[in-house]
């Protein structure tokens, strides 16, 4: 465990929140927290709505800016090691460890792959993100024109994206092409956390069996074609084969009713093995590899 600095998180609440107090907002908002804590941080005097410190009967307008300044925490000890996979003038690639956050977030801040890669490239900018139990290829922005280009062609799909991951169960068939959609649904820790839904938004993955195993369970190679939260461990459950030692996502995409995880806990075996795109400033093709762990190799190499 290490004591972080702190941190600052700062919003301007939606025009929907206009009319309710600061502490019955703060409670709705953010669930991870009870009613009576955020009383307690507001009478520490933590929370200040436009640079004005408030006690929680301060009614919102809109337009406002809301600051909470969360005080040094210990952070929770995760892998803090990375390899660096890939480096230029524009970009870097770096294989990021299971365990390890890819962005500040659910009590991790100087813990996570962001805040690592920038004590060394400050200039750093994360294009996208893995689950904290995912490992493998992260790629960052290391200048904005970069980052603006790479952005767009992450929004119309011209970005390669494989993974290995291993699921319960044999498979019937060779290849998936999964449609399910993904969206909120109810989480009793939570509130709401992403999962197979009818109401979600529209979803893309094709997933490759690489191997059937002797145990029981199928090593799959799954490209994906849209971005939603955990979607690839979303659609493999979704067509009844949900990661090994997956502790959120039961058969058909939805939480396990019975075992309240959080999205972030880990024990599944899910990498990104290969990222591929044309470079913002070379015009060609780049394609990146992170050797998967051994559990997800194959029997014939």
């Amino acid at each position: 465990m290490a004591l972080n600095g702190g941190y600052t998180y700062r919003e301007r609440p939606s025009p929907e929140a206009r009319g309710m107090t600061v502490l019955a907002y703060l409670t709705r908002r953010y669930t991870h927290s009870t009613e009576s804590e955020w009383r307690e941080r507001l009478e520490r005097g933590e929370v200040s709505l436009d640079g004005v410190t408030v006690r929680g009967g301060e009614v919102l307008r809109a337009g406002q800016t809301l600051l909470w300044h969360r005080p040094p925490w210990h952070e929770e000890d995760v892998p803090l090691t990375y390899e660096v996979a890939h480096e230029d003038d524009a970009l870097l690639a770096v294989v990021k460890p299971s365990g390890l956050p890819t962005m500040p977030g659910g009590g991790f801040l100087d813990h996570t792959l962001l805040m690592r890669v920038r004590a060394t490239f400050p200039e750093a900018s994360s294009l996208h993100r893995l689950g904290r139990g995912t490992s493998g290829l992260v790629l960052f922005a290391r200048t904005h024109a970069a980052a603006s280009t790479l952005a767009r062609a992450w929004r119309e799909g011209e970005v390669d994206k494989r993974y290995r991951a291993l699921a319960a169960g044999l498979t019937e068939r060779d290849t998936y092409e999964i449609t399910t959609p993904i969206g909120p649904v109810p989480h009793p820790r939570l509130g709401t956390v992403y999962a197979a839904s009818a109401a979600g938004k529209a979803s893309h993955s094709v997933a490759r069996v690489l191997e059937r195993r002797t145990e029981g369970n199928t090593l799959f190679e799954v490209a994906i074609h849209t971005g939603r939260p955990h979607q690839i461990r979303i659609h493999l459950a979704s067509i009844g084969h949900p990661l090994i030692g997956d502790p959120l996502y039961a058969p058909g995409g939805g939480p396990l009713p019975d075992l309240p995880a959080l999205p972030g806990d880990g024990g599944y075996l899910l990498h990104a093995e290969r990222l591929s795109f044309v470079h913002p400033l070379t015009g060609e093709r780049l394609t990146l590899h992170a050797t998967p762990p051994p559990e997800l190799w194959r029997a014939d190499g």
